[in-house]
């Protein structure tokens, strides 16, 4: 399962490809809106999604801006008091240590400076301004934006990696925690029902990651007494490019009396892996669609379940590379 990539969040990415679309401020304006007024949960977006906004020149863009300033300058100001109080911390232990050593103060001294280094990596990401990859990576739960066909005008709208299909109650998000993909051989279930063949997008992604276990990877069995391990495994197509990833999403609306709010949310298609993604221990691969096959991907209305999954199956078949992720 793809439970990681990175994307092109930048809008002039989805302008190089896709001449025409256009920007859902509207729903950019929200999610930023939202994420300010209900802080729990936290609602996450990759750095390169917020630089999108970084030059502003209309009223809407420049009020997503202002909604993004101030939300980073409540992050610093509380990260600043909390590295104050860990340092703080820091300097009481090491001052109990230098005449006693208790398992108290060696706690506190390993707590606080583990805090220290997280605090101060927050501090540097809010504060940096140039992009690295990392800022443009994301995981399940975190929004980014794909590319839909709205009023038959192409969009890039903003949507949570993890889907919530129509009609299905809010706690889903707990009991499906892995609907941030869908199974090309799942598709046609009742679960996707209200999605497939109805709401397709696609997303930009350069790169994807995924865990694998260590000794499946490096081919060979468990040594005695060694317990299986977990890494991260990144995987770049050769040529690199940016693929146009195949993507189902939802825009699920709340129950009746319900308070829940509105959501937009996307699973991006997997199918049985390719031969290097098999052999590096992986058992999936994010589907990559052919240039001629993008629109009719994202018109799904009218169109038979046959030849959407053809458009799977004529897929991109990239070579990619992978190592261990940084």
């Amino acid at each position: 399962m793809c439970y990681s990539a990175q994307v092109r969040a930048e809008y002039a990415a989805f302008q190089r490809m896709f001449p025409s679309s256009k920007l859902s401020l509207k729903g950019f304006w929200e999610i930023y809106w939202k994420r300010r007024e209900q802080p729990k949960p936290v609602m996450r977006f990759p750095k390169a999604m917020d630089a999108m906004f970084a030059s502003p020149t209309t009223d809407e863009e420049h009020r997503i801006r202002a909604l993004i300033d101030e939300y980073n300058a409540e992050q610093a100001t509380t990260t600043e008091q909390a590295l104050f109080k860990q340092r703080k911390r820091l300097v009481d232990a090491e001052r109990t240590l230098a005449t006693k050593v208790t398992k108290k103060a060696q706690e506190d001294q390993r707590i606080a400076t583990n805090k220290i280094a997280d605090a101060l990596s927050k501090l540097e990401r809010l504060r940096r301004t140039d992009l690295g990859e990392q800022d443009c990576r994301i995981f399940p739960g975190w929004w980014a934006p794909v590319l839909i066909v709205e009023e038959g005008e192409l969009v890039v709208r903003p949507m949570r990696y993890l889907c919530r299909p129509p009609g299905k109650p809010a706690d889903y998000d707990v009991k499906f925690s892995g609907a941030y993909n869908a199974r090309r051989d799942n598709l046609k279930s009742s679960f996707w029902k209200g999605v497939f063949g109805q709401t397709h997008a696609v997303a930009l992604i350069p790169v994807f990651y995924e865990n694998v276990v260590r000794h499946l990877a490096e081919h060979r069995e468990l040594r005695p007494g060694e317990a299986p391990e977990n890494i991260v495994l990144e995987f770049r197509p050769q040529p690199q490019r940016t693929m146009t990833v195949a993507c189902i999403y939802s825009h699920w609306t709340p129950p009746a009396g319900s308070d829940e709010p509105e959501l937009w949310s996307f699973a991006a298609i997997t199918d049985e892996p390719l031969p290097e993604v098999a052999a590096a221990g992986h058992d999936r691969t994010i589907v990559a669609l052919k240039e001629e096959n993008v629109m009719p991907w994202l018109t799904p209305q009218g169109r038979s379940h046959a030849e959407l999954d053809g458009m799977l199956e004529n897929k991109v078949r990239p070579y990619y590379e992978h190592r261990m992720a940084a």
